[in-house]
């Protein structure tokens, strides 16, 4: 037992001495950008099928090219070191990734000694019920969870799959454990531009802050248009200014969204527009797949292969430099397009490959 206290000390303080030296010298793109986000899709299954992010068929990786958990913990950890700041578990459905509490459980260290700031999840919201507390005894505060509108039976045709009450169940059990939580809505032409008004005070009723998402051009979803579902936050936030007292907020949280705080509720609703506004001159995030892929923007399709560098080496060396050399490759900006003529599909991925 002693000499195991004796090396877990040491750890963390060899944890400490590299992240102060990495410090010094943290990941910069060739722009100039402080790379300091690091969001994790750690399965690409999910329980849901939603319209504008699979199709209902959806052919799901095969289990010898998805990472094992302690891959998965390998990579994170170099991240964290060469700077990550802030660590995001996407899917898919992170939640419906067997023994996914050992990860979380493992990233939480990282907090615990100081190297990470945050960690955090998006999620569903379909297995919250079950995770809420651990997910607060590791090191978890705040969770995101997807959610485009509050009638239960157009839930079942946006989800295909998923159980309404199921998600409710699990929003209350995130708020009892202590969880912040944010919305994701997705604003869908058709669908639920008529609810937008009710989810803004449901969520101020709740002590949830909101942010609004366009459809992004990811993937073939079969019969479903993204054309007929594009609705530009432009518009959107037009609308709430009818009936909310909307004012321009610093707030940040590291990610894409420009929050406006909502006067009547007292809650932040954030816009995430990759299309009508992208928010590219501040990315500070590159994308990890549960497959070793690193991409280095989500509407691009250059991308780092990291898996032999944690499957055929032992020492991390390989691994840390593979990591820099694709910041060093990492674009301005993307190329999100949604229009009749170019189509509605920018890049081939799944929105679930690679976690939003």
């Amino acid at each position: 037992m002693h000499g195991s206290k004796e090396q877990e000390v040491t750890a963390v303080l060899d944890d400490a001495a590299r992240i102060a030296s990495d410090q010094q010298a943290p990941m910069i793109d060739p722009f100039g950008r402080a790379i300091s986000y690091l969001r994790v899709s750690v399965t690409d299954r999910c329980d849901f099928r939603c319209v504008y992010c699979m199709s209902e068929d959806m052919t799901f990786l095969p289990k010898k090219d998805v990472l094992s958990l302690e891959e998965l913990d390998r990579a994170c950890s170099a991240f964290v070191r060469l700077g990550v700041r802030k660590l995001r578990l996407t899917g898919g459905e992170p939640l419906v990734r067997r023994n996914i509490m050992w990860l979380i459980e493992r990233l939480g260290r990282h907090l615990d000694s100081g190297a990470l700031e945050e960690l955090t999840l998006t999620t569903n919201g379909s297995q919250l019920a079950r995770y809420a507390e651990d997910l607060y005894r590791c090191g978890v505060r705040r969770v995101n969870v997807s959610l485009d509108t509050l009638d239960p039976g157009k839930f079942l045709e946006i989800t295909r799959w998923g159980k309404y009450d199921k998600v409710m169940e699990g929003l209350e059990a995130a708020k009892r454990a202590g969880l912040q939580v944010k919305i994701n809505c997705v604003a869908l032409k058709g669908v639920n531009d008529d609810e937008i008004h009710r989810i803004v005070e449901w969520c101020g009723e709740e002590g949830f802050d909101l942010t609004f998402i366009e459809v992004m051009p990811m993937g073939d979803i079969g019969n479903e248009e993204r054309l007929d579902q594009y609705w530009p936050l432009t518009m959107v936030r037009a609308e709430l200014a009818r009936r909310w007292t909307l004012t321009d907020s610093d707030y940040v949280t590291g990610g894409p969204a420009r929050y406006v705080h909502v006067a009547e509720t007292g809650r932040k609703i954030g816009f995430i527009t990759p299309l009508t506004h992208n928010f590219c001159e501040s990315c500070n995030r590159v994308r990890f797949t549960c497959t070793g892929m690193l991409y280095m923007c989500l509407g691009q399709d250059d991308s780092a292969d990291l898996r032999p560098a944690l499957r055929e080496r032992e020492d991390d060396g390989a691994l840390e430099d593979s990591i820099r050399e694709a910041i060093g490759r990492k674009p301005k900006g993307h190329d999100f397009v949604i229009d009749r003529r170019r189509g509605a599909k920018s890049v081939a991925r799944h929105m679930s490959v690679t976690g939003g």
